[in-house]
């Protein structure tokens, strides 16, 4: 099973509060409402460019580490293995020692795995948090240019009944993705260093 899961930087778009900062009104009439649904925004190919050229590259940066754990999982599971097949056929002291070798390994696999988890949520949010908030500008903008006084996200609030006309979602996302190019992504804060454990006995 794969350490690394996108729903990571799904989950951290999903937790993005979008309901529209606009300008304080006295009392706009008629109120203008409109839907987006936040979570498409991830979609791979309906969604923010930017956001999926940030998921993906943080993807490829662990891939190394993932097929390195997935190589050490299949190496134990080798280990096990063997010590079944030869455990009536050799001495007892060789198969605690393989016995001991394979604890081990399992044990540098649950630690490195857990400290993989850590390093990837950290760079994950070290990339989404600045496109957080140039979303969200952007989003604030395009609300006022189109004189919405009211941006609900259906990703966060049940809908019951919507008019396709007050869903702006897609309208939104095209508007982004062609201001916003992906190429042109901003900066984001620099990666955490690899946390580290201490030894253990």
């Amino acid at each position: 099973m794969k350490v690394f899961r996108i729903i990571v930087a799904v989950a951290a778009f999903v937790a993005f509060a979008l309901i529209v900062q606009t300008q304080t009104r006295p009392a706009p009439t008629p109120t203008t409402v409109a839907i987006i649904d936040s979570s498409q925004f991830t979609d791979e190919k309906a969604g923010i460019a930017r956001v999926m050229v940030a998921m993906q590259a943080l993807e490829a940066k662990f891939q190394p580490l993932r097929t390195e754990l997935r190589g050490m999982r299949e190496r134990l599971t080798t280990m096990r293995s063997d010590i079944q097949k030869k455990r009536q056929v050799q001495e007892p002291a060789l198969t605690a020692q393989q016995t001991e070798a394979a604890d081990r390994l399992e044990l540098e696999i649950k630690r490195k795995a857990e400290d993989a988890q850590a390093n990837y949520q950290k760079e994950n949010m070290a990339a989404i948090e600045p496109l957080q908030q140039d979303i969200g500008t952007a989003l604030t903008a395009y609300a006022q240019s189109k004189g919405i006084t009211l941006l609900i996200d259906a990703n966060r609030v049940p809908i019951i009944y919507a008019a396709s006309n007050v869903d702006i979602t897609k309208d939104f996302i095209a508007d982004y993705n062609r201001t916003h190019p992906a190429a042109a992504a901003p900066t984001t804060r620099p990666a955490a260093a690899p946390a580290t454990r201490p030894a253990r006995p």
